[in-house]
């Protein structure tokens, strides 16, 4: 899509969260208007949602709406109203653990929130696309092999209530794009991190135990890996596939990812080595829910857009923590 054809301002949910926050900013960086929408709940810490968005505040092309995302008729008149024809959706209940404590966070803001965004998609006149999250968890505790994940493999045995809630956003929207005749594509998520990231993810959470002398938890004895991506190369796929829709009633489903799983006790040590501290490991068998392994196939995405995943996890952690200890005044 080029400068000339984008129309209206780009709706992104989750604009307080970690990611949406990011895609919010490389939105306006181009030159395009931004409306904001996030319900700025207590998941985890508000105040660090609140900073994310007073990065955001003072852009002029960026206006914010405290809102709740399962509330349907405020976001069809959200959308009709200010003309929207493009959606990123990322706001939703994350984490699988807390899945297992309050369930029914997950019916309202990913099942009840995701219908309320295709309903407002859907009636807003010339809609051109809606990109949405969903999450590499919708594959379950697959054996990890020589290859990735592909999109075309079976995604019928969640391990999660979370997975359980992103697998059903994923056929809601194909049942949507099918029957109301407009573009979808749904992002398979793997494991995200860097500067403004979420404390519930383990390279936040272990920072902040490493520097503080406390021990970390490793789950799964150490044997888990994860496929992580930084999240500067996970704005570039995010704004590559806004930018290139399927055709009208296609719903396209893509991984993003590194394409390079780390395991744990890896990322362990170089996060060890960024900060400069040894951690106290306890080792901890799996939790339910939990899966061993991760690892993208991102050929699908790179086909369709050029995304290439360029920052090694060393360089991102580096990153990350010269932000940590800058955003904690360390």
């Amino acid at each position: 899509m080029t400068e000339g054809t984008r129309t209206g301002p780009v709706l992104v949910t989750g604009a307080a969260g970690f990611i949406g926050h990011a895609v919010a900013h490389r939105l306006l960086d181009r030159g395009e208007r931004v409306i904001g929408v996030d319900i700025v709940d207590d998941y985890y810490d508000p105040a660090l949602k609140e900073a994310r968005l007073a990065t955001l505040a003072g852009r002029d092309a960026f206006a914010f709406e405290r809102a709740d995302i399962a509330d349907a008729d405020r976001m069809r008149a959200l959308v009709a109203t200010a003309g929207v024809r493009r959606i990123v959706h990322l706001a939703a209940q994350a984490g699988v653990r807390y899945s297992l404590e309050n369930p029914f966070a997950y019916q309202r803001s990913n099942l009840q929130g995701h219908l309320s965004i295709l309903e407002a998609s859907r009636h807003a006149p010339g809609f051109e696309h809606l990109v949405y999250a969903s999450s590499s968890s919708v594959y379950g505790d697959r054996p990890m092999g020589g290859a990735g994940f592909t999109e075309d493999e079976p995604a019928g045995a969640p391990v999660s209530l979370y997975a359980a809630t992103k697998r059903a956003c994923e056929l809601m929207s194909h049942s949507y794009a099918h029957l109301y005749r407009y573009s979808q594509t749904g992002l398979r998520f793997f494991t995200v991190y860097g500067p403004w990231g979420r404390p519930d993810m383990a390279i936040f959470g272990f920072a902040a135990k490493i520097l503080s002398g406390d021990p970390i938890e490793i789950y799964g004895e150490g044997r888990m890996a994860r496929d992580f991506t930084y999240i500067d190369d996970i704005v570039d796929g995010v704004i590559g596939a806004l930018d290139h829709p399927p055709a009208p009633g296609g719903q396209r489903l893509l991984n993003i990812g590194s394409n390079d799983p780390v395991g744990l006790l890896d990322m362990v040590r170089s996060l060890e080595r960024a900060l400069g501290r040894d951690a106290v490991k306890v080792m901890r068998p799996m939790q339910p829910g939990d899966v061993t392994a991760t690892y993208a196939d991102v050929s699908a995405l790179m086909e369709l857009t050029g995304y290439r995943p360029r920052v090694r996890l060393d360089e991102g952690i580096d990153r990350f923590v010269a932000w940590y200890r800058d955003f904690h005044d360390m």
